[in-house]
């Protein structure tokens, strides 16, 4: 049976100029300076420049145009392309002051170009280099090979209609495997190492490669675990021996792609958000914008739109010409606001950040850091935690002592005999210090770990010493362990 009902509720939805403000607000310099070139050219109606107080008032009449049913002959398509919108050339939005500074960004080419530099013209057939290049382009980040060769060998069929067996993608993979630097194409961490160790073998017959090359092969479990007694009984070795080809182990590159300007990438080089500085015993909080233009409404299509309302008869075409421009004049001015409700945003909260941290901005010192959470922040200028949050995730600011991630800051508080509250920093620095102090060949248990705390008078548990060890990416004692 159906019946009807009457039923009130209260939801909230973000509008389109809210949402466009949180996806900027969570951007870092970098993107952010990305994001305002894509801005500039999308949208005709917004320009790089200072704005000026008549393009704002001009804007400001768009409202009250009148969109009648009155038709007049009139070609609009003059100022519908008009070149003064600003953004047809691809340098133009980029300021012309001298005395704005670039910060440098240096590039490398990627493994993949590296490779790919390697097989052009070095294989028999251009099949096999087809072949090749499909390989290099489905490696990963670190240099390795996830993909099956069926799945590769189903993926030249069906995007490039190209055929070919397992049996001749393993002959490639093998000549790709054994091109600079060592360890690419490997499919696991085994093999990977497995192929650096050959490439040395072929260099060099040294006793210890050998060894190396047996243990990964045929213990690789057990050396993972450092159950070093059972290896020095498998093969039969002194423990001085062992240690030496461990060492030699340990100078392999897990992550071949990523060594040295290999793995070198943009996202390499940090862009400080924000700017910290100790003036006169002072602390000055600023923005970095040292890339980012200026941005103006088109004071063109605001003359057009005057031109418009000037009209005594207005065409369909000029209505739907100058709707058109009005959208974009919108869009502009909601990106501007956007721009600098961001700015506002970053600034207040990097203030508030600098006001409960003034000692450790003054002194550099992470013994200083107090124990602080979003929740302070937002309580302390009144926003909301999430909109502390995408301030902190990925912004950096730079200090006399160095460059920090924001989000660093934010630490719980642990409280001590004398009942005072610190920043868990300072307790996971002594958890630091300790394990690089420790006897190797007897690693501190985490039990251990919190006697030491206890000691120094904090009162702490051996599950938080274990939470604040994984933190560290530090690993258990066993694993710590050597010989």
């Amino acid at each position: 049976m159906l019946k009807q009902h009457l039923s009130q509720k209260l939801l909230q939805k973000l509008s389109p100029q809210q949402i466009q403000f949180i996806k900027l607000l969570q951007l870092n310099t970098l993107n952010f300076e990305e994001r305002v070139e894509e801005e500039l050219l999308d949208n005709p109606a917004l320009e790089n420049g200072k704005d000026e107080e008549e393009d704002e008032s001009s804007y400001e009449e768009v409202d009250d145009l009148d969109f009648g049913s009155k038709e007049e002959e009139l070609d609009v398509s003059d100022y519908m392309n008009d070149d003064d919108g600003g953004i047809h050339m691809s340098g133009e939005y980029q300021s012309t002051d001298e005395e704005k500074e670039f910060m440098p960004v240096v590039f490398h080419s990627s493994f993949r170009e590296r490779l790919l530099e390697q097989v052009t013209g070095a294989l028999k057939t251009e099949h096999d280099e087809l072949l090749a290049k499909q390989i290099i382009g489905t490696l990963d980040e670190d240099g390795y090979l996830r993909r099956s060769l069926l799945a590769i060998k189903n993926d030249l069929l069906f995007t490039q209609n190209i055929r070919t067996t397992e049996e001749d993608m393993e002959h490639i993979l093998g000549y790709v495997q054994h091109l600079d630097p060592a360890g690419v194409g490997a499919r696991d961490l085994k093999e990977c190492l497995l192929l650096q160790i050959k490439r040395k073998q072929e260099k060099g017959n040294n006793p210890v490669y050998k060894l190396a090359f047996r243990i990964l092969d045929e213990m690789m479990e057990d050396f993972s675990k450092k159950h070093y007694k059972r290896i020095i009984k498998r093969f039969e070795v002194s423990e001085d021996y062992l240690r030496e080809t461990l060492e030699f182990i340990a100078s392999l590159n897990p992550k071949p792609a990523q060594s040295g300007s290999e793995g070198a990438t943009a996202k390499d080089f940090i862009i400080p958000d924000f700017i910290v500085k100790e003036t006169y015993g002072d602390l000055e909080v600023s923005l970095n914008q040292k890339n980012a233009p200026d941005l103006k409404v088109s004071r063109a299509y605001n003359e057009t739109l005057k031109s418009y309302e000037a009209s005594k008869e207005k065409t369909k075409q000029q209505k739907d010409a100058v709707q058109y421009i009005k959208q974009k004049l919108d869009g502009a001015k909601w990106f501007i606001d956007s721009v600098k409700q961001r700015q506002n945003t970053l600034l207040t909260t990097m203030r508030k950040i600098v006001e409960i941290q003034n000692e450790f901005f003054m002194t550099g010192d992470l013994s200083d850091l107090r124990p602080m959470i979003l929740k302070d922040i937002a309580e302390g200028i009144g926003m909301d935690i999430s909109t502390i949050s995408r301030v902190a995730s990925s912004k950096y600011v730079e200090t006399d002592f160095g460059i920090f991630l924001l989000k660093d800051f934010f630490t719980e508080g642990i409280t001590t005999d004398s009942g005072e509250e610190v920043s868990n920093r300072e307790v996971k620095k002594i958890l630091n210090d300790a394990i690089d102090a420790e006897n190797k060949k007897k690693p501190l248990t985490d039990e251990a770990l919190k006697l030491i705390l206890q000691d120094k008078g904090y009162k702490i548990a051996r599950r938080t010493v274990a939470k604040y060890r994984e933190q560290l990416n530090l690993s258990v004692a066993r694993l710590r362990k050597e010989l």
